[in-house]
């Protein structure tokens, strides 16, 4: 235990990582304790505490059964710690009890199970592995591989009848389980024929509790002339909670089940707030997205009119060119006729002084011949 803290706290200070008060208690409750039960039951681990966690516990050789029940795992945080187990050589006994674990928390397991080859018991009740056909596909795949898991507890996992197709699948290869819960799901009746042809070739299975997954009475009667072993039959008497023989037996289980509600609904409470909060930022993140989009298109706009002004200014700009053009061109042709009317008044004043010069020299010549005359 002491070796386990030493290696957490190292990595925590190694990752720049605040451990939790609570998982310190709970560490320092073990050393006193010199057991070999790890019990973070309840404790809020964040994604990097869960890395940290899954870093120490891939070296551990000293816990034999690990607790982790009521976390509140998200599906990053419980992929790392799944990660961390699977390469774990110590752990017999693993409880995930209540972290709704779901798509990647499915996957996650079937790695798990698939490599890990000393874990004996897992608990998974009140999780939703079964909410996704394909992630819950791979679980059983694993499932299907795995040679020394002999308990495995999937209460309220909302497996459907496809979750129990791909389990009874499992089965048929599996052959070290002997131990199944799957009460509290959601199998029907196709489910439970599913159920009835995998214990036909599973002869590992010493006990399986289907109660709560809407099984007709008439699935019973099927059994009865199936040809099974009445062990297998005795197994699947679970299953029917309507028939009116069964109903004091079946007290005594809804009143586990209420207090077990009773509980879970603690947890739901927390995970609804979790929720809310989560949903109250991202409607904040969205609000900021939206500002800077106006911002943005604020911008834009801006841009956008200045480039129009801009391109009024380049239109304007060519007018007026083109009006100096021909400002210009007028120019130069009111020169070039001025020049010609200058020439021709020019040329019309050489004529006149010309024809004035005649007029004179024959006034002169006149006036000669007058005074010769006189």
């Amino acid at each position: 235990m002491e070796a386990f803290r030493r290696t957490y706290l190292q990595l925590c200070e190694e990752g720049g990582v605040e451990p939790p008060e609570g998982v310190l208690a709970q560490l320092q409750a073990g050393r006193a304790a010199q057991g070999s039960r790890l019990d973070l039951s309840g404790q809020n681990l964040s994604e990097e505490m869960c890395r940290v966690l899954a870093k120490a516990l891939q070296r551990d050789c000293v816990f034999t059964e690990v607790s982790l029940s009521d976390c509140m795992l998200s599906e990053e945080a419980a992929a790392l710690l799944l990660t961390g187990l699977s390469e774990n050589t110590a752990v017999r006994t693993l409880d995930l009890k209540g972290n709704n674990l779901r798509s990647k928390g499915a996957e996650g397991l079937g790695k798990l199970l698939a490599s890990n080859r000393t874990l004996h018991r897992l608990v998974l009740e009140w999780n939703a592995l079964g909410v996704w056909d394909e992630a819950f596909s791979l679980f059983c795949a694993g499932l299907a591989s795995n040679s020394v898991l002999t308990q495995l507890d999937l209460r309220n996992n909302q497996i459907s009848h496809h979750g129990a197709s791909e389990l009874c699948q499992a089965l048929r290869r599996n052959s070290s389980l002997k131990e199944l819960d799957l009460r509290w799901n959601n199998m029907g009746l196709l489910g439970g024929r599913s159920l009835l042809e995998a214990l036909r070739t599973n002869r590992s299975l010493l006990q399986m509790e289907v109660a709560g997954n809407n099984i007709p009475s008439d699935t019973l009667r099927a059994l009865d002339r199936s040809g099974l072993q009445p062990l297998e039959v005795e197994l699947l008497l679970l299953c029917v909670l309507t028939l009116p023989e069964q109903t004091i037996g079946h007290n005594s289980d809804r009143q586990s089940t209420l207090r077990e509600t009773s509980s879970r609904t603690q947890v739901l409470s927390r995970e609804i707030q979790t929720l809310r909060e989560e949903k109250g930022q991202q409607f904040l993140s969205l609000m900021e997205t939206i500002d800077r989009q106006r911002e943005e298109m604020g911008r834009s706009h801006r841009l956008q009119m200045t480039e129009a002004a801009l391109a009024l200014s380049e239109q304007k700009n060519q007018s007026m060119g083109e009006l100096l053009s021909r400002a210009r061109a007028e120019t130069e042709e009111e020169k070039e006729q001025q020049s010609k009317l200058r020439k021709k008044e020019e040329e019309n004043s050489a004529l006149r002084e010309e024809k004035l010069r005649r007029e004179v020299q024959n006034l002169l010549e006149n006036n000669g011949q007058l005074k010769n005359k006189v």
